[in-house]
């Protein structure tokens, strides 16, 4: 296959992988993001891992990109001027929002503004009821109208088109759609018919208007990307990763950039999934923290939790609720204002706050020395010893101890009258608590009992902080793949193309027969194969998996319910009451009721198998020390906490440390983009996989 590069953008740094398939060697780059246009970063740092590597961009068949660009064009308000065509009386639905209040004790609740403002909507005269009959034809001259109108005075560049129940019918959003694009060709269009065809209108509505939103952006930055890389000479194949861990080419990424709101941080979970099939743990935990963000994800049976729902733009970081609800597949990810970006201060209360607020990529921590004077979290851990100043990203970017220690001091440790180490251990270990708390609750509430399982650490800062968070929640085992500050780029070399679809059509159990179960399956696995074989991909390489959304009678909550992947839906249908009440027991703990069964939605997933990376691949460099001791670089005072103060820990080079060594902490573990912090006691050994797997201190 030649070679495939990986490029993961993020809050502060982009990551970028480069795997030979021939000679199972991966090659690995980092560098500070662009935020003006993130497209730099990626064009010039694949140019230079390209060399870094000898290889020529005309041997690279694949670029697989993750990104976070979506998300923040909604967080930062930063998309398109957009407008909305909703049916006659409807106009009002994105103000109304849920009626909910995700605080009873707030008495000054607020909620995210939608994307689409009052004064941009237009209502259209037209009706569908539930069952998608019309009763009340389309006036598509007053369509054209309004939109013309929303040009003219309202300048809008994006149109997202929202009717009543178009799920069930959508006729009437498709002949706008097509008319908008014969008359106003210039304008980027969004039906929720096709975006999310889903019941419940609110959550229907708020995810076409953001793929509206977000549509133009999204399609002028891959324009870029595209153009950049073919004056790099790149001629393979560029995939884009969506927030479901699969890839899509760049025609369905840009008809639906909603899509990848959370591309980037699925890829490190899907990376994780991997290395537990490698390693045959079925249950694991993986934890992700970079720069700006720490994210968290529960892979089962060797599959990470998915769910068809997020939340985007929270007023409040971790209040469930108050943000902007978007209806697309997405890998069930933990998301924690923590990173080595997070802003540190003494609070009004006397206490240490950290995040979630981050310095980003620019101006970034004080110690970068490129302008920022506020501390944070990657300031704490070089002024604690557990970073070298020397050595950070391999030595290519030295940071300012100094500038650390003044900037802790003047806005932690004197506020609090604190020494200076003090207070950098304080903001470390208020993270490290921060993460373990957001993971309680987590698992609690999916029925995940980590205490059996073990925790895969990857990004940046998530070696630094994997194994004390480990030992708050009483993980056992903690592995360090190699290459774990880059290791979100490595998932996109594991991600497969994929595409997967969810469509609301409420019927009873009894209603139906085992053909026309399957007659209603099969026009949503053409679609979604569709997506698939326009991509270059043979019939005959597509798995598809199929799911429902199923409850009793009068419920407002479904469960998901998965067919046997071996079978089709029509033989599949005897089992199905069978497979409800299995799965309804296990999320409700509860005997079967004696009520009808209905099916709400219907979901396909289309995908091709999963990108292999060769189980014995190596890092570039790195290679096999004659014993432990050729591995020590030196050592380094590093802080152990108040009873323990500093100590000068050995340092080993992570590159030359071979197979079968075993080490005991405190150590420090260094590679170019990350490191491992062992604590006293604890011991490690490197797996036959070059893993650094860690066994935690009774």
């Amino acid at each position: 296959m030649g070679y495939r590069i990986g490029v993961d953008i993020g809050g502060t740094f982009t990551d970028f992988a480069l795997y030979d398939d021939d000679g199972a060697t991966m090659h690995t780059h980092k560098r500070l993001t662009t935020p003006s246009d993130p497209s730099e970063a990626v064009l010039s740092g694949i140019a230079a891992l390209l060399g870094t590597a000898g290889v020529r961009v005309g041997q690279v068949a694949v670029v697989a990109h993750g990104t976070t660009l979506v998300t923040n064009a909604v967080i930062e308000r930063t998309g398109a001027r957009t407008g909305m065509l909703v049916t006659a009386g409807f106009a009002d639905i994105l103000d109304m929002g849920l009626e909910r209040r995700y605080d009873m004790y707030d008495l000054a609740l607020k909620f995210p503004p939608p994307l689409v403002p009052r004064a941009l909507r237009r209502e259209v005269t037209e009706r569908i009821h539930y069952d998608g009959t019309i009763a009340t034809p389309l006036d598509l001259g007053a369509a054209r109208s309004a939109v013309a109108d929303l040009i003219e005075t309202q300048a809008i560049t994006a149109l997202a088109v929202c009717f009543l129940h178009a799920y069930a019918n959508p006729a009437h959003e498709d002949a706008v759609g097509a008319m908008v694009a014969r008359e106003f060709p210039q304008l980027y269009v969004s039906t929720s018919a096709d975006v999310f065809p889903h019941m419940r209108e609110f959550e229907r509505w708020t995810t076409t208007t953001m793929n509206a939103f977000t549509q133009p952006m999204f399609d002028r930055y891959l324009a870029r990307l595209e153009s950049g890389l073919a004056q790099l000479g790149f001629d393979g194949r560029l995939l884009i990763m969506t927030s479901s861990g699969g890839v899509l080419a760049p025609d369905a990424a840009r008809r639906y950039p909603v899509r990848m709101l959370e591309s980037g941080p699925a890829a490190g979970v899907l990376m994780s999934a991997h290395l537990g099939r490698l390693l045959a743990v079925p249950d694991l935990i993986a934890f992700d923290m970079g720069g700006t963000t720490a994210k968290g994800a529960l892979v089962r049976d060797f599959a990470p939790l998915k769910k068809y729902e997020m939340e985007v733009a929270r007023v409040h970081e971790f209040k469930r609720g108050s943000g902007l609800p978007v209806k697309v597949p997405v890998i069930d990810m933990l998301e924690i204002g923590a990173g080595g970006g997070s802003l540190a201060e003494a609070d009004e209360r006397g206490l240490i706050r950290v995040g979630p607020r981050s310095a980003g990529a620019d101006p970034g921590p004080a110690c970068y020395g490129r302008g920022g004077e506020r501390p944070t979290l990657t300031d704490a851990n070089l002024v604690l010893g557990y970073l070298d100043p020397d050595f950070f990203l391999g030595g290519e970017m030295a940071l300012d101890v100094a500038a650390a220690e003044r900037s802790i001091a003047r806005h932690v440790a004197e506020p609090l009258k604190l020494g200076v180490a003090r207070a950098a251990f304080g903001i470390h270990e208020i993270i490290n608590e921060d993460v373990a708390r957001a993971f309680r609750v987590h698992a609690a509430e999916r029925g995940f009992d980590y205490r059996k399982g073990t925790m895969i650490a990857f990004g940046g800062s998530g070696p630094i902080h994997a194994l004390a968070i480990a030992r708050k929640l009483r993980v056992p085992r903690v592995v360090f793949p190699p290459g774990a500050g880059v290791m979100s780029a490595f998932g996109l070399l594991v991600s497969p193309l994929a595409f997967e679809l969810a469509r609301s059509y409420r019927v009873y159990f009894d209603d139906l027969d085992a053909r026309a179960f399957a007659a209603v399956f099969a026009p949503l696995i053409a679609e979604a194969t569709g997506f698939l074989a326009r991509a270059g991909v043979r019939a005959e390489e597509v798995r598809v998996r199929l799911l429902l959304d199923m409850r009793y009678q009068g419920q407002g909550h479904e469960v998901e319910v998965a067919l046997p992947s071996a079978r089709s839906p029509e033989a599949a249908f005897p089992e199905l009451e069978t497979l409800f009440k299995r799965v309804y027991g296990q999320a409700f703990a509860a005997s079967p009721l004696a009520e009808p069964v209905e099916i709400i939605a219907w979901k396909v997933e289309a995908m091709t198998p999963d990108t292999v990376l060769s189980a014995g691949y190596t890092l570039a460099g790195m290679g096999e020390a004659a014993h432990p001791g050729a591995a020590l670089k030196g050592r380094r005072r590093a802080y152990l906490g108040p009873g323990g103060g500093f100590v000068a820990c050995p340092v080993y080079d992570r590159y030359t440390l071979r197979p079968g060594t075993a080490l005991v902490g405190p150590a420090l573990i260094e590679e170019r983009e990350s490191t491992c912090v062992i604590g006293a006691g604890e011991r490690v050994h490197v797996d036959a996989h070059a893993n650094l797997v860690a066994e935690l201190a009774n």
